[in-house]
């Protein structure tokens, strides 16, 4: 793009004094500051400045939002309605500090229908342990006993039938007993017979039981009381775990910034442990901890940007106190903002930066709107001017008025750097020691204040 030529501005040209933010602050905009006098021609030098060459701070200025270094919406679990709620607006928290409690009169039915099964399972596991008492082990031995004596008078009315059989028989062929009771007899063995064959299968039992109760509990039935035991304590702390979360717990330490409900209230587990302000109808509490502060750097000054750089904060809450602070995190990515005059363009490439406070996080509070000045590095031997004495074109071309050899005021298109409290660098179009007026002369007409002709 071609500059005009200064020289042959007209008396109507119409130029502003001001400052250009334009590739300096990041920004397209130009803030203009209308100079309520002008300077008569025969008094020029009276109002210039020489071009100095000094070392400048570069300043790179922004605006910043205070915002919470953790913020979270508190919600239970599970649904229900808040039973106590031991906080307010205002109230600072410790981690694991309770919040509210929910009702929980169901889960601490079923904690203790539980608490009650596992003992019993842990007592059958205990008794399969043990395995069996001494008097258990006598009881058995004296069955065994009782069953032996039994098989034993069984055999011995068993031989006595069968040897009363034998002489009947004998009789009978003499002919002194009936055959009818040859058969009683021989029937009353038989059933002599199949008591000792039953009081044998009692005694074989009862020694088989004697055996088991030496033995004690079967590894297997230990196995099944374990799990018996297991599965009791896993149901059990399942409706502990449900009970627990009926505790509403700070996750850590802060302030309570918002609260959203009252004892009472019915509440949802939709927005448990959420940042989102867009679900806050169902949650508890906001708790907040910290303060940083986010602001968004242009893209032509990014580079100037560093982690560790410091920071000073202004807030229009507290004009007489400078807060500091330190760049804490640069952003990876950056943000593309549209501009609402073209749709179609690119628009002004951002990068979001989080500013550490090293001061003032006792007065400041979160979502207060402060200006940001980064210190950057030092420029050494840099040419600078009073920053009031940049002009501006209505098409945002940038120059001075410098005086020539015949102390005449002439427009001269300048490049411009860096900007340092109430100057600004020269890259281009002025030297060292060359003067410069910081009002316009008598002719310049500036809109708003002269009437054009």
């Amino acid at each position: 793009m071609q500059f005009p030529s200064f020289s042959k501005v007209k008396h109507q040209q119409y130029w502003l004094m001001g400052l250009v933010t334009a590739g300096l602050l990041g920004t397209a905009t130009t803030v203009y500051l209308i100079v309520q006098s002008k300077v008569p021609s025969s008094d020029l030098t009276q109002q210039t400045v020489a071009v100095q060459l000094k070392d400048i701070a570069v300043q790179i200025k922004a605006n910043g939002t205070v915002q919470s270094l953790r913020k979270i919406n508190l919600s239970p679990k599970a649904q229900g309605r808040i039973e106590k709620l031991y906080v307010d607006e205002g109230s600072q928290v410790k981690q694991g500090q309770l919040i509210a409690r929910m009702d929980s009169q169901q889960f601490q039915q079923q904690v203790d229908q539980y608490k009650a099964a596992l003992a019993k399972a842990e007592a059958d596991l205990a008794e399969k342990r043990a395995g069996s008492r001494p008097e258990e082990i006598g009881e058995a031995k004296a069955q065994v006993t009782i069953s032996q004596a039994n098989v034993v008078q069984a055999q011995a009315e068993l031989t006595q039938a069968g040897e009363e059989l034998q002489r009947n028989q004998f009789l009978v062929k003499e002919g002194v007993v009936s055959r009818q009771t040859l058969g009683d007899l021989s029937s009353k063995k038989s059933q002599a017979k199949a008591n000792v064959e039953a009081k044998l299968a009692q005694l074989k039992q009862q020694q088989q039981t004697l055996q088991k109760v030496r033995n004690g509990t079967r590894k297997e039935q230990i196995v099944g009381s374990k799990a018996n035991v297991a599965q009791a304590q896993a149901q059990l702390l399942s409706y502990q775990t449900q009970l627990e979360d009926t505790l509403i717990r700070a996750p850590f330490a802060g302030t309570i910034t918002r609260k959203f409900a009252q004892e009472g209230d019915f509440v949802t587990p939709t927005t448990s442990v959420s940042s989102s302000d867009g679900a806050t109808s169902a949650s508890i509490a906001e708790l907040s901890s910290g303060l940083e502060i986010e602001a968004r750097i242009p893209e032509a000054s990014i580079a100037r940007i560093h982690t560790g750089q410091q920071v000073q904060i202004h807030s229009d809450a507290y004009p007489n106190k400078t807060f500091q602070g330190s760049v804490r995190l640069v952003a990876p990515r950056a943000i593309q903002e549209r501009s609402s005059a073209n749709s179609s363009s690119g628009g002004v490439t951002f990068f979001g930066v989080k500013v550490a406070l090293k001061t003032g996080e006792d007065l400041l509070k979160s979502g207060m709107n402060v200006n940001l000045n980064f210190i950057s590095d030092k420029i050494h031997n840099a040419l600078v001017v009073p920053l009031a004495a940049i002009v501006t074109s209505k098409d945002g071309q940038t120059g001075l008025w410098v005086l020539d050899e015949n102390n005449k005021p002439q427009l001269r298109p300048v490049t411009t750097g860096s900007i340092s409290n109430n100057q600004i660098q020269i890259l281009k179009g002025v030297t060292k020691g060359e003067h410069i007026l910081i009002s316009p002369p008598l002719e310049q007409v500036i809109p708003g204040v002269d009437t054009t002709k």
